[in-house]
């Protein structure tokens, strides 16, 4: 039978799973409800972050260096293909814009995986080194709780940005009506460039977290991306609050449906319950 304390330790887990998801749906989201590109490569980008941080911890450096490198690294690539390979996207404009967009970072992300199969075939984890944490009756995951710390912060600081600084205001003007922020002086290029950093950073932080918890390859690279998009989608592909709570709620779908019924359901579960939710979403809107 299972108990009420575990049943509370797969809360914290799932909420921390969660957490990665969001992540991983406000960097889609970001880039889509800035530029209408959806960035097919996000996943790419957290695994670059976690492997690059594991990778130089086992060099030698240390953790927290070693992941602010990651960090690092991840966002001067996702500068490198915003001004090249965007570049030529964001000459195109609406459905042909969207298409190009979703072809161009398909082919990246096929580009990575393949360099990345060829050097860094291996698992890798950043493990925290924190021991579990006594609530009461029920023991949870240190790293679970450092996760949704971490990404409370994370997402608490982004949407500051958003809301109370010039730059954050104006990326918000860019969202609602592009026209209008040119004609007041804003280049919408910049932002955009700004914005796509700033995603890939966040997805990288989102795989950082998740090699946290446990291992992660190459082959995680489309996973994360199913998943973003799951979480994107459902919350509403241009809403960051609605990506912040699909994501967390779906992570603790996955989380139980894999306790449950192993790790095959709870995939199917996942995609029966974002199913769910675009079916029932535009009922509760006009309701």
């Amino acid at each position: 039978m299972v108990t009420v304390s575990t049943l509370a330790a797969l809360a914290v887990d799932g909420l921390a799973f969660g957490a990665s998801l969001a992540l991983l749906g406000v960097g889609i989201t970001l880039v889509y409800g800035l530029g209408e590109v959806l960035n097919l490569a996000i996943g790419a980008f957290a695994v670059i972050a976690a492997i690059t941080a594991a990778l130089l911890i086992n060099e030698g450096m240390s953790l927290p260096i070693a992941i602010l490198a990651g960090l690092a690294f991840v966002g001067v690539f996702g500068l490198l293909v915003d001004r090249t390979l965007l570049s030529l996207v964001y000459r195109s404009e609406g459905e042909e814009r969207i298409l190009l967009g979703i072809f161009t970072t398909l082919g990246l992300t096929v580009l990575l995986e393949g360099v990345m199969v060829n050097y860094v075939s291996s698992r890798y984890s950043l493990p925290l080194g924190i021991s579990p944490i006594d609530v009461g009756a029920t023991v949870v995951t240190g790293t679970s709780v450092v996760s949704i710390i971490v990404t409370a912060v994370i997402i608490a600081v982004l949407f500051l940005f958003l809301n109370r600084t010039f730059l954050g205001k104006a990326t918000r003007t860019i969202f609602q009506d592009e026209r209008g922020a040119r004609l007041v002086g804003i280049d919408p290029r910049k932002l955009r460039t700004l914005v796509f950093v700033l995603s890939a950073v966040v997805a990288g932080l989102a795989g950082i977290l998740a090699a946290a918890r446990s291992n992660v390859s190459v082959a995680n690279s489309f996973q994360f991306t199913t998943f973003a998009l799951i979480v994107s989608i459902v919350g509403g592909i241009r809403s960051l609050v609605g990506a912040v709570v699909a994501g967390l709620v779906l992570g603790l779908i996955n989380t139980y449906a894999n306790f449950f019924v192993g790790s095959y359901f709870a995939t199917i579960i996942l995609f029966g319950a974002a199913i769910v939710f675009l079916l029932v979403r535009p009922e509760v809107m006009s309701s």
